[in-house]
């Protein structure tokens, strides 16, 4: 809702607009023949509206749940005790290391009056150059540091053990993921832009990631030719159908 208004909004935490909304129910049809078994999330309300809308889109009809970990009672009262009930859900896990980039005293300030006051190439320097921070916020590298780290410690694994995980996360976090599986420069990760509400498909195989662009929907079947399990889920949908 800040975009709509022309404001910082990095870490602030701010809904969708409308048109949000109905790119993530778009993006969710895109993707609603790719299986998903685990969702991670920035901790910020518009990445977790991302990710529940778009999955009111997908053919397994589970339902995703976000999972509560925060305390030992958090954990208790979010349990669910019925084992049918888990394997008709998704967890969906949160995380601040997944947030956008923390823009600081930019935060809230109007991005054209803000170019009018510092200058536009300052303004340009903050938001797109590499390792310089805005005032008391995050660089870019600041940013990848975090939202990498977790991606290597946390996601990765599941990755490994032959999972289908989707990130609903930002500009700046998912461009730091990217830059790490494409194995990017600093110089081509500062011109690298992502349109909102579009999926972006890779996949991990023998250790390495392969990227597949944006999946266009439920009539790709060249989707489940890239791994042995994708494979599997394919014929799985097939048996579904008959």
């Amino acid at each position: 809702m800040w975009n709509e208004k022309n404001l910082f909004t990095g870490c602030c935490d701010v809904p969708l607009t409308r048109r949000g909304v109905e790119e993530a129910i778009e993006a969710g049809k895109r993707i609603s023949y790719i299986p998903v078994d685990m969702i991670f999330t920035s901790g910020l309300i518009r990445a977790k509206m991302t990710a529940m809308l778009a999955m009111t889109q997908h053919h397994q009809k589970k339902v995703p749940i976000i999972m509560h970990n925060e305390s030992e009672q958090a954990t208790t009262w979010s349990q669910v005790y019925s084992e049918t009930t888990i394997k008709q859900s998704i967890p969906v896990i949160t995380t601040w290391q997944l947030n956008e980039r923390m823009y600081g005293e930019l935060q809230g300030l109007n991005k054209k009056e803000t170019a009018e006051r510092y200058g536009k190439e300052q303004v340009h320097e903050w938001r797109r150059s590499y390792d310089i921070q805005p005032p008391k916020g995050e660089s870019l590298e600041m940013c990848l540091r975090r939202a990498v780290t977790y991606f290597k410690e946390f996601i990765e694994p599941q990755l490994q053990s032959g999972k289908h995980v989707m990130v609903a996360a930002h500009a700046n976090s998912l461009r730091s993921i990217i830059m790490y599986l494409d194995k990017m420069t600093s110089q081509e990760v500062t011109n690298l832009e992502l349109s909102t509400g579009i999926p972006l498909l890779y996949i991990y195989k023998d250790g390495r990631f392969s990227s597949r662009g944006s999946p266009v929907g439920p009539t790709e079947a060249g989707v489940y030719a890239y791994t042995e399990s994708l494979a599997v889920y394919r014929q799985q949908l097939d048996e579904m159908s008959h």
